[in-house]
């Protein structure tokens, strides 16, 4: 890991997410928490919901990504 990275656990990122979707702003939580605006917008981008169906099927981008690995190892 590249000095000074951290690491941040999956229910942190989630609830940065979460308060970000509940109203809080980008800078807010940036200097709240001390987590970069970059960072902090990485994660919105991969927790955006993409339409995947004319049903209303959502997934995440991460999930998406996830999927891709997966089906790139099974082939």
């Amino acid at each position: 890991m590249p000095r000074g990275q951290r690491k941040y656990s999956e229910e942190f990122k989630n609830t940065i997410v979460e308060l970000y979707n509940s109203g809080k702003n980008l800078s807010e939580l940036s200097s709240k928490y001390g987590i970069s605006n970059s960072t902090i917008s990485s994660w919105l981008k991969k927790a955006k919901p993409i339409n995947i169906d004319n049903k209303g099927t959502t997934i995440t981008v991460a999930e998406y990504q996830a999927m891709l690995k997966k089906m790139a190892r099974l082939e």
